[in-house]
């Protein structure tokens, strides 16, 4: 079992969302922006939690904020800045786009955590979640190199480290929903509210 104080949260809060107009983690969900469920998630299973964005808005959380290496190019330039940055082996990696995520969620993948894989994914409906994930440090050489290259695709990069996919069963499905688009959000929003 791999204690807290071995394990960094990081929270990928990216850019402006084309498709919303604004910086995603600020987008409200009950009264709370999203990035706050990330953030509340990742308290009890981390040491630190570190927010990955060039946007100083988000130093209001009172987490360290860190500057994305490279910009506008997704989601694996993220991860690398995320895993510079950290000073642990194990990195539990969020996207700021999940409001309904919870700690109980991310303890599978914590238990999950072995001596080979290097990237420890849920699997949800079918679909592997490469942005709720454990990443070992490790992964970072080899995603600096696939950045130089240009390559954009994190599914590409995650294929080039060893995987480990935790299958959340159907009832824990909803858990892990990423809203990208007001329709979206409105639709969680209406399920919840019930």
């Amino acid at each position: 079992m791999i204690k807290k104080h071995n394990i960094t949260g990081i929270i990928l809060a990216g850019g402006k969302s084309s498709r919303m107009g604004t910086d995603k983690g600020f987008l409200l969900f009950k009264n709370k922006p999203f990035i706050q469920y990330s953030i509340n998630a990742l308290k009890p299973l981390t040491n630190e939690i570190l927010i990955v964005s060039d946007n100083p808005d988000y130093d209001k959380f009172g987490l360290k904020r860190i500057n994305d290496i490279t910009k506008d190019t997704g989601p694996i330039s993220g991860i690398c800045s995320g895993l510079v940055a950290s000073s642990t082996a194990y990195n539990l990696i969020l996207s700021c786009d999940i409001p309904l995520i919870n700690s109980n969620i991310l303890q599978k993948l914590v238990d999950a955590i072995d001596d080979e894989s290097e990237i420890i994914q849920i699997e949800s409906n079918g679909k592997t979640m490469p942005l709720i994930a454990v990443y070992h440090r490790s992964c970072k050489d080899k995603f600096l190199i696939l950045l130089q290259g240009d390559e954009r695709r994190l599914r590409v990069a995650v294929r080039t480290c060893k995987t480990k996919n935790i299958i959340l069963k159907q009832e824990n499905t909803t858990f892990t929903t990423n809203v990208n688009t007001k329709e979206e959000l409105k639709l969680i929003e209406d399920v919840h509210n019930h």
